[in-house]
Formats: C-alpha cells, structure tokens, sequence
C-alpha cells in the first residue's frame, strides 16, 4: 500500500502535468489566433494571384456560387468518370465592370503524385486565356514538367476539349504529352477539360448564383 507521502508526490507530478497541458493549450490557441488571419490573407493572395494569372487584363475578380448541376447528368458524369472536381469559380470583369469570362478551380485526383490543383481563365467567347498550377506533386524531371511543358500549349486555344498526343500536335486541341509522364499529361488534360466544360455551362445560363 502506498503510504501519504507517494500520494503526495502522485498528486504534485498529476498537479505538475496538467498545468504543463494546460499552459501548452493555451499557447497552441494563442499561436492559432495570431497566425490565423495573416494565413487567411496569404490565402487570399494565392488564389488572387492565381486568378490574375490566368486573366491579367481583368481587374477584379467576382466569386459564384457554382454547383454542378445534378440534373445535369451528362456534366457530372464526364467530371466524375475523369477524377475531375470543380472547386471555386470566378467571373472576370475589366476596369469598366464589363464581364470577361471565368476562372474555374479545377481538381483531379488521377495525378501521379496526388492531386493537381489548377485554375483555368476562360473568356466568354470560348478562348482559353490561360491555366495556373496551384498544386502538383508529380515525379522531378517527369511529370513536374508540367508547368513548363503544358500549361504554355493549353493559352489561347478556342475549343470545346482537348486531347494529347505522343506524336506531336496537329491542331490546336492536341497537346504533346510530357515525355515518359502520360499519366500526368492525361490528369492535367482531364482537369482543363471539366474546366471547359463549366465555363460553357456558364455561358450558356448554368447554375450560378452570385
């Protein structure tokens, strides 16, 4: 049987660990709340830089509230059965409020690494103005080529959809593939594509409210 003095020290050391808890909750709750709005505005900051990416000439970007339409069944399964989800949309206006076009946040799951995270500017006429990687974790040398080697090819195509190739583009919807990285030249195509395919949707009066 443990006499008074162990119960002593137990209690004092049971005494000593939660305060220590309690003082490292603390700190972690103070931490989170000085950091978390400078967070939220570098946040802010990526996806503006992002969006000013993919349109430079707007000057200020709008955020919809998009939802694929369900009963769209056509849509939602094409997005699905490529690994594609539509995240944020914006629509772009000029200096004048005049409406531009859309820049679509677009994910696929199929990457090599993971996900790839990009946005995708597109103009009411249909052109594709630009594409911006957010996020890629595809193999050094491989699929991370993807910035340099794709997105370039996607920037003022006006088409419904692309494709890749592995023997060189013959239109403006073929895009080379990264060599020896299909499988992240087929993962980046899919998500520009579901892209695509949002921003005519909302061309056409799809399912948006601001």
């Amino acid at each position: 049987m443990k006499n008074n003095n162990d119960v002593k020290v137990m209690l004092k050391e049971a005494g000593i660990l939660f305060a220590i808890t309690l003082i490292a909750g603390l700190v972690l709750g103070f931490v989170y709340e000085l950091t978390k709005e400078p967070i939220r505005v570098q946040q802010e900051l990526a996806v503006q830089k992002a969006c000013q990416a993919v349109f430079a000439d707007a000057a200020s970007f709008e955020k919809l509230e998009y939802v694929v339409p369900e009963g769209e069944g056509a849509m939602a399964e094409t997005l699905a059965a490529n690994g594609v989800e539509i995240g944020t949309v914006f629509e772009a206006f000029d200096v004048a409020g005049t409406a531009q076009g859309y820049v679509v946040e677009s994910t696929t799951h199929e990457g090599y690494g993971g996900d790839i995270v990009l946005y995708v500017g597109v103009r009411n006429d249909g052109t594709l103005n630009g594409v911006s990687l957010l996020k890629i974790a595809e193999t050094p040398g491989l699929g991370m080529q993807a910035e340099d080697v794709l997105v370039p090819q996607f920037s003022n195509k006006q088409v419904e959809s692309f494709t890749y190739t592995k023997t060189g583009s013959q239109s403006d919807s073929e895009i080379d593939a990264i060599s020896g990285a299909t499988v992240t030249t087929k993962a980046v195509t899919n998500a520009v594509n579901g892209a695509l395919v949002v921003a005519a949707s909302l061309r056409e009066g799809g399912a948006a409210n601001e």
